[in-house]
């Protein structure tokens, strides 16, 4: 029996959230300016409740990985999440902009009924 090699689309298919590569540069880019490393640091992806709209994101930059999170890594950068977050963010992409109307990461979330006009909370 032979089994395929996972590519790189594979894993972004097959991710509950996709960071994209302009994302991907962005926390790169923040770990340097932090100088930690690269090697320990994960980028977690939840969310909390609270926000104008239900729910807002969470994006840190951890050490710490609980034996329930889920990981996975895209473009270089290692993912974690918890299950009770995932349940509100499978098939999520994240994007970063940098724009004359300000710059951050922005949140493309399928399981989103309504979203706020600042984009960082929704309702699910």
């Amino acid at each position: 029996m032979t089994s395929t090699p996972t590519t790189a689309a594979d894993q972004t298919a097959d991710a509950t959230v996709i960071l994209t590569p302009n994302a991907a540069r962005e926390v790169k880019a923040i770990i340097q300016q932090q100088e930690l490393d690269p090697h320990k640091v994960r980028l977690r992806v939840g969310v909390k409740g609270g926000g104008c709209s239900g729910f807002s994101y969470l994006l840190d930059l951890t050490e710490t990985q609980k034996p329930t999170d889920e990981e996975f890594e895209q473009h270089g950068v290692k993912i974690i999440c918890d299950p009770k977050s995932l349940l509100y963010l499978r098939g999520t992409t994240i994007d970063f902009r940098d724009e004359i109307m300000g710059r951050g990461f922005v949140f493309q979330n399928p399981n989103a009924t309504s979203t706020c006009g600042c984009g960082s909370s929704f309702t699910a």
